[in-house]
């Protein structure tokens, strides 16, 4: 799907003012031998550091930090290939949005695969939350081409902050290992609860709610404008 000149880009994040200051930085810095492809495989090599963290973790906790450590290369590429062509005025609209989006998409697959195969999320979770990502994906997509905009950031939340929250549950599943919480509700009703399956469903509940919500309001929109 083709970003026009008249596309509106919008990435208001919570931690929007630390990260482009220190993402402008790093493009004046990077050496002249860098290229915006070379970020974009460093980004999808940092989820492939990710994901086997994940996958060795069932051998040793301390493989978490490994998966936070992708994460940290995975921000860095991620970030850096598109601000490296605007900071170099050499962007390629079309291949750019492409490829980047192409990687995102496979780099979603394998964290939240690899997450589902460590010993502390359920798989099936992950893989829900994994279904409500990618809708998330496929309805940034169409309102770049619908409503001409390119939104990735909603309610102020975006990839960073979503890389945030990752490396938070790693910490807490390295630091206080397999949880399970036993819930008694009366005389009849106990059932156990993993509160790592309930951190990762709410993530993807929450982006449910961004996706049915935003649909909605742009449906209406699109009515109201007779498109």
């Amino acid at each position: 799907m083709k970003r026009s000149s008249t596309t509106k880009r919008v990435n208001d994040i919570l931690l929007g003012r630390l990260e482009r200051p220190a993402l402008q930085w790093l493009a004046a810095h990077s050496p002249k031998w860098m290229t915006p492809d070379i970020y974009t495989v460093i980004g999808l090599l940092g989820t492939v550091i990710t994901m086997v963290g994940y996958i060795l973790s069932r051998s040793h906790p301390g493989f978490f930090w490994l998966a936070t450590f992708g994460f940290v290369v995975n921000w860095y590429g991620d970030s850096m290939d598109g601000t490296l062509a605007r900071y170099r005025h050499i962007e390629r609209p079309v291949y750019g949005y492409f490829i980047d989006h192409t990687m995102d998409a496979v780099g979603q697959v394998l964290f939240f695969v690899g997450l589902g195969l460590s010993p502390y999320v359920n798989f099936d979770v992950a893989c829900l939350a994994l279904v409500a990502y990618l809708l998330m994906d496929v309805l940034v997509f169409l309102r770049t081409n619908a409503v001409h905009e390119f939104r990735i950031s909603f309610s102020m939340l975006g990839p960073t902050e979503a890389r945030i929250l990752a490396i938070l549950l790693n910490t807490a599943m390295f630091f206080f290992g397999r949880q399970v919480w036993n819930v008694n509700i009366g005389t009849f009703c106990n059932f156990a609860v993993n509160p790592y399956d309930i951190f990762v469903g709410a993530v993807g509940a929450l982006l449910l709610y961004f996706f049915l919500t935003t649909t909605y309001q742009d449906a209406v929109r699109l009515i109201k404008e007779g498109k």
